[in-house]
């Protein structure tokens, strides 16, 4: 340190002190702004990712948010849905075994319509055959017993005795 001492020149330190301010006037003249600006510019980009990084997860949330109200509202209209379609279904089944059950009726009521004139038919049919029946066994009956003139002539008498004049 002593050397130094001893060998300190003043036109030397004047030149490194003046080169040295000539040094930092150009460094604030022409680079201490670009510097700034570069490093303010980086702070405000560093600001602005970090302020969109936080819109974003924001953002994030609230998709998530409205994603999960979405599938609770599908949800509910599914079971909805659902809900309705098994009351539709069931109705359907309803009606078709009222429809069903109608139809039966009155295929029942038709099938004892025509039972009921077939019955009809087949007790007129029945009459007159027994009607036919009973007036051939008569009439064989009556020439058996009026084959003779006496027979004839009481029988003539009974009638006109049983049918009053009035």
């Amino acid at each position: 340190m002593e050397k130094l001492v001893n060998d300190f020149s003043f036109g030397l330190f004047f030149w490194q002190a003046t080169i040295l301010a000539i040094l930092i006037f150009l460094l604030v003249k022409f680079a201490w702004k670009p510097i700034m600006e570069s490093i303010t510019a980086r702070e405000e980009g560093i600001k602005d990712a970090i302020a969109a990084a936080e819109n974003a997860k924001k953002e994030m949330q609230n998709l998530q948010a409205d994603n999960e109200r979405i599938l609770k509202e599908a949800r509910i209209e599914r079971d909805a849905l659902l809900k309705e379609a098994r009351e539709l279904r069931e109705k359907m089944i309803a009606d078709a075994k009222e429809d069903a059950q109608v139809q039966g009726q009155r295929l029942i009521e038709q099938a004892k319509t025509i039972i009921e004139g077939e019955k009809n038919a087949a007790l007129s049919e029945l009459k007159a055959q027994v009607s036919a029946i009973s007036l051939e066994i008569a009439e064989k009956l009556i020439k058996q017993e009026l084959s003779t003139k006496d027979a004839q002539v009481k029988l003539v008498d009974q009638l006109l005795g049983e049918v009053k004049l009035s």
